[in-house]
């Protein structure tokens, strides 16, 4: 299941972010990873929680991003919940393209649940990324 928390920047949208994070990490019986372009919530996180850095990584586009979920998936079945912090920093302002690789995390993920940070108005973004705002 996929979720996003969209808004401008500055409107609370990590801050939410953060609390269901450790909200999730205890609680999930499985694993919590969180993946973010740099390490700035390195020390908010807690210790439990699988911190990866896109930019470490060379992921820089959706397609790149699509890729690294796969990979984390499929190396970990234990995986429950994976929240992502500035998907726009990672893939671009294609909010197409942010449309298509939801989709396509969508059939990938259909037992994780996945929470993205979105640094735009809601109005600004397509129905079929609008489509997974819950």
């Amino acid at each position: 299941m996929i979720n996003l928390i969209p808004g401008k920047k500055g409107t609370g949208k990590t801050k939410i972010l953060v609390e269901a994070i450790k909200k999730a990490a205890e609680s999930a019986t499985g694993n919590v990873v969180c993946i973010e372009r740099g390490m700035q919530l390195t020390y908010d996180l807690p210790h439990n929680v699988r911190l990866a850095d896109a930019e470490e990584y060379g992921v820089n586009s959706y397609d790149a991003f699509y890729g690294f979920v796969a990979g984390l998936l499929a190396g970990n079945y234990d995986i429950q919940e994976v929240f992502v912090d500035g998907i726009l920093k990672i893939g671009g302002r294609d909010y197409e393209a942010l449309g298509a690789m939801l989709e396509k995390v969508a059939i990938l993920c259909k037992d994780v649940n996945i929470v993205f940070t979105v640094s735009a108005d809601v109005d600004e973004l397509p129905a079929k990324v609008r489509a997974y705002i819950k």
